[in-house]
């Protein structure tokens, strides 16, 4: 067993990860917490069945597969390593994974043990569309790791499990006031924005919609009418969210359960 962790985002970045030189173990963090059902406690057993029947029902899975896909790694943060690097992205999707591996390694490890560092980039030289580390090359990954690697601290713990309990309460009123009197976000630098995107879900309008609803509403009245092709709007316009199109669907699904679309 190597001394080093490394956390992955998804298998997208596991790809480019492999052709580098790091050094370290891997864990694949397969999981989409920003959306369907949280609870604060999710070192618990119940915690993961609750995904594992939401993940099941949602995006043609099996909760055998989830297990084997996702918790059974969960072993790997009961090993002593001496260094877990976490490399999550900009993005909602990305920033809420984030709070749960750290909300995760506060709960079920002691925190003096192993260093925790972050690579978070929001743009990366040479890329003019940078939407995940997916799209890089195994260079460029590299300069990440030489370049933007941060030590989380005490300070970056703290802010990110206030950040996990407003985000399983949903009252956007007290987000929107923790967003407002927070000044200083330490080495989370991109969680303001993720969690002000996460506020605009939180908002219904007049029809019951929120915004992520309607803006896709929006894209099929204006003559988009594939999936495919309101994916791609949707991503073009709002990167922050970082949905896949499975996430997507469960939004366009709902639309179409009410006949506001019919793709």
């Amino acid at each position: 067993m190597s001394s080093i962790l490394h956390v992955l985002n998804g298998d997208a970045t596991l790809n480019v990860f492999e052709q580098t030189g790091i050094d370290g173990d891997v864990l694949v963090w397969r999981e989409v917490l920003s959306e369907g059902p949280l609870s604060e406690n999710i070192e618990s057993g119940k915690f993961w069945q609750t995904r594992a029947a939401w993940i099941s029902q949602n995006f043609n899975d099996t909760p055998e597969h989830y297990h084997d896909n996702m918790v059974a790694q969960l072993e790997k943060f009961s090993q002593p390593y001496e260094e877990i690097n976490l490399w999550f992205e900009f993005d909602l999707h990305c920033q809420v994974n984030l709070l749960g591996v750290m909300m995760l390694l506060s709960q079920k490890t002691n925190l003096s043990g192993p260093s925790v560092y972050l690579i978070c980039p929001t743009e990366v030289p040479g890329v003019s569309d940078f939407r995940g580390m997916g799209q890089l090359d195994s260079e460029q990954l590299e300069g990440l790791y030489d370049n933007i690697r941060v030590q989380l601290g005490e300070y970056d713990f703290e802010l990110a499990t206030e950040a996990w309990d407003l985000y399983i309460a949903g009252d956007a009123v007290k987000l929107q006031e923790w967003i407002n009197t927070t000044t200083f976000w330490g080495n989370m630098h991109c969680l303001k924005p993720a969690m002000q995107a996460h506020l605009k879900r939180l908002h219904s309008n007049t029809d019951g919609l929120n915004y992520i609803e309607q803006k896709l509403l929006d894209i099929y009245k204006n003559g988009t009418k594939t999936r495919p092709e309101i994916y791609a709007a949707f991503w073009s316009a709002d990167k922050i969210y970082g949905m896949g199109d499975s996430e997507i669907n469960t939004y366009m699904d709902k639309l179409a359960a009410r006949g506001l679309i019919n793709v």
